[in-house]
């Protein structure tokens, strides 16, 4: 009798501690397949890419707003640069190629004789460069005072446009003042404008400079006359 009670309690043992095997086991693959569902939910979408910041773009062809925005952006400023132009007189700016400096253009001088003798100036273009005159007097000056000329007209002319062979001409009268005064000098110094920071030295044989005088840039050289 108390051996048939000793076999049934082991048996009984037996199935209880199987049955709670079975139990931590399910436990457990549960356990994994949640983590599993878990992970795969958090994980980025297929199609998707993540941004440095950590958000999804779809797809791969997007681009940013940022690089699209900046574009916008220099391209505005090229628009205003381009808008500035150069003063064409009467308060007007158009938009050009780009302003001429002296370093621009190819100079020569030439005697002349009319009006009681005066100094014409020529500039073209170099070969290849496109620019504009300004509608303001050239500036020119004497010897090492820097003694300058000034207007022979009462107002300034117009942009003058110089490419290939066409010409500018002013005309520079270096003494309009009478009597016999006056310093002896044999070059002028030109620039287009007093902002020029590069003017040129040119040659123009012995000349008398006493209250010297210059005209506008002129697009014909009988217009370039420095009367007094």
């Amino acid at each position: 009798m108390s051996g048939n009670r000793r076999k049934a309690l082991l048996v009984s043992v037996a199935l209880v501690g199987g049955a709670m095997l079975m139990t931590a086991c399910q436990d457990t693959d549960k356990a994994a397949d949640s983590g599993a569902a878990q992970g795969s939910s958090s994980a980025t979408p297929a199609g998707k890419k993540v941004t440095p910041s950590g958000s999804a773009t779809a797809g791969t062809g997007q681009s940013t707003g940022g690089t699209e925005k900046g574009s916008d952006t220099a391209s505005k400023g090229t628009e205003d640069g381009a808008g500035s132009g150069v003063d064409v007189g009467n308060g007007e700016r158009v938009a050009v190629e780009q302003g001429c400096g002296a370093n621009d253009i190819s100079w020569s001088t030439k005697s002349e004789s009319q009006a009681g003798g005066y100094i014409l100036i020529i500039a073209k273009a170099k070969p290849g460069i496109t620019c504009y005159l300004p509608a303001e007097l050239p500036t020119v000056s004497f010897g090492s005072d820097g003694t300058q000329a000034g207007p022979a007209e009462q107002s300034v002319g117009e942009a003058v446009k110089l490419s290939g062979n066409t010409a500018a001409y002013a005309g520079v009268n270096p003494k309009s003042a009478g009597g016999d005064g006056g310093k002896e000098l044999d070059s002028i110094i030109v620039g287009v404008g007093n902002d020029d920071p590069d003017p040129v030295s040119l040659p123009v044989g012995t000349i008398i400079v006493d209250d010297p005088i210059v005209t506008n840039w002129h697009t014909a050289a009988k217009d370039a006359v420095p009367f007094s």
